[in-house]
């Protein structure tokens, strides 16, 4: 599962936490804040938990940087990570800082909840229908943006796409991995769907095969369309090893998959 789901002492209670951290990935600290915020949140969502009781911070301050520039982007990274707490209505109480080489942000969510509050991983039927919450190829566009800078690759992925669009995906991207899926696990609820995952490190084939094995009837996922961010696939056909056509590339804070009666997979979408 995407959180660990345990029991507490008290009858009925149970508590849900998760972890992550991140290097960077974008080259605005604040938004590293908000982005790294909402992947950890995202664990807790996938289970259909919408509210966080608590949130504690990890975060690395490179050694390596200049002092002044250090305190700027590591005062930046959390109050990116801050303000993404409050918009997911929760609140950052503690966690643990260190030195680091690399810069670090991340964190641990944690949700007090009833059986009711959390929708587990494992009651897909035959039938149903597979929806994906945000876009794919987050990797293959925070990559064409730093070839920006490296004339030798820009040189030839030029060829493929302007620099203007890969600016416009970057910030399309930035805002996307940037958004809570905080309203995909409410209608969760809503819709009642049969089982979830977010799509993160291991791409949208490697979470959906944890999904389709992890459920107790037996259901084969058929994934026949990939939504993905414009131009990417044309960047994956020239640079396979993306790996975003066989659905192997990673994503930081991509949506939630989510397997759902046909019957409302629609009604959920529009909503």
């Amino acid at each position: 599962m995407d959180c660990s789901v345990r029991p507490t002492r008290y009858p009925d209670l149970f508590v849900v936490t998760t972890t992550d951290f991140f290097y960077p990935l974008v080259d605005d600290p604040y938004m590293q804040g908000q982005i790294a915020c909402a992947n950890v949140l995202s664990d807790l969502y996938a289970l259909g938990v919408v509210h966080c009781d608590n949130l504690l911070m990890l975060l690395g301050a490179s050694r390596d940087m200049p002092p002044t520039e250090r305190d700027i982007c590591t005062k930046l990274m959390m109050d990116g990570f801050n303000d993404q707490a409050a918009k997911a209505q929760t609140i950052v109480t503690g966690g643990q800082s260190v030195l680091n080489p690399w810069p670090i942000i991340g964190g641990v969510a944690i949700s007090t909840t009833k059986a009711e509050d959390f929708i587990l991983p494992e009651n897909s039927k035959v039938g149903d229908k597979l929806i994906l919450t945000k876009a794919l190829g987050t990797q293959v566009v925070v990559n064409l943006y730093q070839w920006l800078r490296k004339s030798d690759r820009w040189n030839e992925a030029s060829k493929l796409i302007s620099k203007e669009e890969v600016i416009g995906a970057y910030e399309y991207a930035i805002d996307m991995m940037a958004r809570l899926n905080r309203v995909a696990a409410t209608l969760m609820h809503k819709y009642r769907a049969h089982a979830a995952t977010d799509v993160t490190g291991f791409g949208l084939l490697g979470h959906a095969t944890n999904l389709a094995k992890n459920q107790k009837e037996r259901v084969r996922f058929e994934v026949h369309t990939l939504p993905v961010i414009k131009k990417m696939m044309a960047v994956d056909q020239k640079y396979p090893f993306f790996k975003l056509r066989l659905g192997l590339s990673p994503e930081t804070s991509g949506g939630l998959l989510i397997s759902i009666g046909a019957e409302h997979a629609q009604s959920f979408c529009k909503k």
